[in-house]
């Protein structure tokens, strides 16, 4: 049993055969069609794994599942953070925005992991985006 980013991290970052965002999708989709099954937070194959055979050389085709509708232009992690504090305390974005950038400064971090923390220290649940940012962290990526 492994957890969801046990699963599509590899699927993106080790094997390289989707982005991040997409492996996530890839992993939501193989749930939902009943591949894998969900447990106490972990997902396993609903099917006997020994009896496949990958090829060598596989790399699967992005068309094996639907796209969910996308907005017309998805919101960056940091701003939906930024958003989300805005809404629940009522303060002003660029007081949200410079409290991210000054924690950040102090404590070393990403803007999107200061983000987290001042969310967490808020009392806003935050745990939507502890995924997105986690895969940020390991490809380097901010934004």
């Amino acid at each position: 049993m492994l957890t969801e980013s046990e699963v599509y991290l590899p699927l993106s970052m080790e094997l390289g055969w989707f982005s991040a965002s997409e492996a996530q999708e890839f992993v939501s989709y193989a749930v939902t069609q009943g591949l894998l099954a969900k447990e106490d937070g972990r997902l396993h194959p609903t099917f006997p794994i020994e009896t496949i055979t990958i090829p060598v050389g596989f790399t699967p085709r992005k068309k094996i599942f639907p796209k969910k509708k996308r907005q017309a232009k998805e919101e960056p992690v940091l701003e939906a953070i930024a958003s989300c504090i805005c809404e629940r305390t009522g303060r002003d974005a660029a007081d949200v925005h410079e409290e991210i950038t000054r924690v950040a400064s102090e404590k070393k971090i990403i803007p999107e992991v200061a983000a987290l923390f001042i969310a967490r220290k808020d009392s806003i649940p935050c745990e939507e985006w502890y995924d997105a940012v986690e895969a940020m962290l390991l490809t380097g990526s901010t934004g």
